[in-house]
């Protein structure tokens, strides 16, 4: 499998897995997080990165550069990288089922 197609299944998957826990039944998840969401798109404006980032994606190494750091059992290796806005997006979305750590939530 080259490096495209990797890429490709891991985004699929990682998009998948972000999905059914934005999308899962009320009763089982708590509400979105849209607070962490809206302090993440503020910390991508006040670097100057929101426009790149909706571009180009987040790179992981930016954003342990700022601090985020993945939760236990997140397999940082699997995830593409750089990794699109709407999948940061959702992740800061997730709240405790969240990939990462976000310093400001």
């Amino acid at each position: 499998m080259n490096r495209t197609t990797r890429t490709a299944s891991s985004l699929a998957a990682l998009s998948l897995g972000v999905a059914t826990v934005v999308l899962a039944p009320a009763a089982a998840q708590a509400k979105p997080d849209t607070d962490c969401m809206r302090a993440g798109i503020s910390t991508l404006k006040s670097a100057g990165l929101f426009s790149t980032v909706a571009r180009d994606g987040l790179p992981i190494a930016t954003a342990v550069a700022v601090g985020v750091t993945p939760r236990a059992g997140t397999d940082v290796a699997s995830l593409p990288d750089p990794l699109p806005l709407s999948v940061v997006l959702a992740d800061h979305r997730a709240g405790d089922d969240s990939l990462f750590l976000y310093p400001w939530c």
